[in-house]
């Protein structure tokens, strides 16, 4: 993948100081619907057990891709053994965008979920949703960075250059395609969008990709996990586009369950993630394609930091009563 004038740029210290003093102050913005007791900023498990549900089939859904048919086989082995480990039927759920997989998990028909990076926030808040793991590298390295990127030929070779130009996200809960990139070129460039150039919202990272590659878009904001992927996988090729821009590194995807499980339910399903055998699965194949080889636990309040400051700097809120 060629690289046009890049040097690997990170948040600059100014920026990333006013961060992390909205780190520090940081707290839980749940809706009403939910308590944190313990203070660790995601909803807790109800404490009258009428409340908690143990279905006889579990819904699993990864967040929106631009063919899930494909990512329904990469979890079909997984799904099997989480069928195993919990003594449940499980069935994967194809979402077709971020707004989808929200409500299905608000609606209580979603009970085990990865979502993405900056989804997940809006998961915590207003679904319930308690993360335990994310994928990492065998070395328990982890994250993946933002780039915006632009077909050969465009004219852009720097990120000044989309001045009057179209740059395209993919969803406004996005945290690589939107909010990230919608922070930084605010505060190291002055450039608003809507102001200093056009924005198109494709619905996922795959379909920004595709639209750069055949020109529909001058630019894009992706995770390059994805561009990464889709390489692998011969759907794009090497050099079809070309970067302008690379942030710092962000968590990835996040697993986790619908608070309102059978905790004993809940423990089987986290069990099953961290004891999954990726050697010779679907799951390998594909997500070696980005350094990924192994479940690894997180907490939302450690690891999602730098992710709800930066929701912060664009002004973001929870309102999901």
């Amino acid at each position: 993948m060629q690289t046009l004038s890049l040097s690997r740029t990170l948040i600059s210290a100014a920026v990333a100081s006013a961060f992390a003093l909205v780190a520090v102050n940081a707290s839980a913005d749940l809706s009403s619907r939910y308590v944190d007791n313990d203070g660790d900023m995601v909803a807790d498990v109800p404490s009258d057990e009428s409340q908690w549900v143990d279905p006889d089939t579990l819904v699993f859904a990864y967040t929106p891709v631009e063919d899930p048919a494909v990512y329904a086989d990469v979890w079909s082995g997984f799904l099997d053994h989480l069928s195993e480990a919990t003594g449940k039927k499980v069935q994967f759920f194809p979402v077709q965008s971020n707004a989808a997989q929200q409500e299905a998990l608000r609606a209580g028909r979603l009970h085990v979920a990865g979502f993405n990076t900056g989804g997940v926030p809006v998961a915590v808040n207003c679904g319930g949703f308690r993360p335990f793991a994310m994928m990492a590298a065998e070395d328990g390295s982890f994250g993946y960075e933002m780039e915006i990127i632009t077909y050969p030929g465009s004219g852009i070779e720097a990120v000044e250059d989309l001045q009057g130009r179209q740059l395209a996200f993919t969803s406004e809960t996005s945290n690589s395609g939107f909010r990230a990139p919608s922070a930084l070129l605010r505060s190291e460039y002055g450039m608003e969008a809507g102001e200093d150039f056009e924005t198109a919202f494709s619905g996922s990272h795959d379909n920004s990709i595709l639209g750069v590659v055949n020109e529909d878009y001058d630019a894009a904001a992706i995770a390059n996990s994805v561009g990464k992927r889709m390489i692998s996988r011969g759907v794009v090729n090497e050099g079809d586009y070309d970067i302008i821009y690379t942030s710092q590194t962000f968590p990835t995807t996040a697993y986790g369950l619908a608070n309102n499980l059978n905790p004993e339910l809940a423990e089987k399903i986290q069990d099953a993630f961290f004891s999954y055998d990726w050697e010779g699965t679907a799951l390998e194949s594909e997500f070696a394609n980005s350094g990924e080889a192994q479940f690894i636990p997180i907490t939302y309040q450690e690891n999602w930091a730098v992710i709800r400051t930066i929701a912060d700097a664009n002004g973001v809120t929870y309102d999901c009563d």
